[in-house]
């Protein structure tokens, strides 16, 4: 345990990508990749950095590092922290009124959860000790991983690229064209090399007869679970109809946001894979959190996570810490913002993830290759 610590700066880092092949989902396409990145630095000079969910809306980037500088920033600098949770925990309860007032509660999130991040980082980073080891003493090094974001049309060609990257597990987006994504399940299926996994996210596309349409079209093929197939707000019954009678395992948590609701979906057991995203919610602290809950109530806990290089390095860490039997989520898609912090294949080994010894979230400053990328960027001292 370190001393307490007082804030004594703040800055957030916008940045954007424009890209040639736009990510496609069932509900939507990024056309470019944005990121923001949150540094906290105490008034020792030790820092943390953090990463806030920016993926939607499209315009929503410059918009999360705008409320983090302009609403959440006088909340936080020259407070004490003795616990890097608690920063989480304080952030939480003080912003309940902001939020409700303008009924961005996914925002303020966002927001908090990144600073969370930065907190426990610099926490870590004051011990000395990867972030991982200061959450379990006897994390591991590395961590099972699988290549995500692959568009099933795609999967012919990106599966082999991930798998020469050293993933041996895949998950492909369906939900766009019933026929052509149970083909493309049952090509990549029967494509797969011993020992492989393949899964599949629909993000909540389908109703539940669709949904059981598509999982009774595929239930052959193996696949270890079905995310997010019908919304993640739909009504507990549909989500227990669906669980009842899909011969594949069901996955979701990214659109989960509270230890309540966490705690619910663990307990109800219609998901059995758990995908809290440290981005949206939570941070390190609340997932953690959820991870463990999950873990203990016999689910698999993945973390979930689609963003830049920052954001990853936690999941990582935060996979690490947790324990169980999960899979680190390693978006493949291009992405600069990403792998300036390292690269899929200079990181994949035998299907895992190696997580660098260095102190913290292992990163000492944003990588000069992305700084062209910038679109805003803020700072605030106490």
């Amino acid at each position: 345990m370190t001393a307490p610590v007082r804030i004594a700066r703040l800055a957030a880092e916008v940045f954007r990508v424009p890209i040639d092949r736009p990510v496609e989902t069932s509900f939507g396409v990024m056309r470019d990749r944005p990121a923001v990145f949150v540094r906290l630095e105490d008034t020792d000079g030790a820092f943390g950095w953090g990463e806030v969910f920016a993926n939607w809306p499209a315009a929503g980037a410059e918009h999360r590092a705008r409320l983090v500088m302009e609403d959440i920033a006088d909340l936080l600098l020259g407070r004490e922290i003795a616990r890097p949770g608690d920063l989480f925990h304080a952030l939480t309860a003080e912003t309940r009124i902001r939020a409700l007032q303008c009924g961005e509660w996914g925002p303020f999130a966002q927001g908090i959860a990144g600073l969370d991040t930065a907190a426990q980082d610099l926490f870590a980073r004051r011990a000395g000790m990867p972030l991982g080891r200061v959450l379990r003493a006897d994390a591991p090094g590395a961590v099972p991983a699988y290549a995500s974001g692959i568009k099933i049309a795609d999967a012919p060609e990106a599966i082999p690229a991930a798998r020469a990257a050293g993933f041996t597990a895949f998950k492909v987006k369906v939900g766009f064209d019933m026929d052509a994504d149970v083909a493309g399940i049952r090509a990549a299926a029967a494509a797969l090399a011993p020992g492989e996994r393949l899964f599949a996210d629909a993000n909540q596309a389908w109703d539940v007869r669709t949904a059981l349409d598509f999982a009774g079209q595929v239930a052959a093929c193996g696949l270890g679970w079905l995310e997010e197939p019908i919304p993640a707000d739909a009504p507990d019954a549909d989500w227990a109809r669906l669980a009842g009678a899909c011969p594949i395992p069901l996955a979701g948590g990214e659109n989960i946001a509270g230890r309540a609701a966490f705690a619910r979906a663990a307990a109800a057991g219609h998901l059995a894979v758990i995908q809290p995203d440290l981005a949206k919610w939570g941070g390190v602290t609340g997932c953690l959190g959820a991870m463990r809950a999950a873990i203990g109530a016999g689910r698999l806990a993945c973390p979930h996570f689609l963003g830049g290089g920052v954001g990853l390095a936690a999941s990582a860490h935060l996979l690490a810490a947790a324990g169980g039997a999960g899979l680190l989520e390693v978006d493949v898609n291009p992405n600069p913002l990403r792998d300036a912090f390292g690269t899929p294949g200079a990181r994949m080994r035998d299907g895992c993830w190696r997580i660098p010894d260095l102190h913290g979230l292992g990163i000492e400053a944003l990588p000069e290759e992305i700084l062209r990328y910038r679109t805003l960027s803020l700072a605030r001292p106490a």
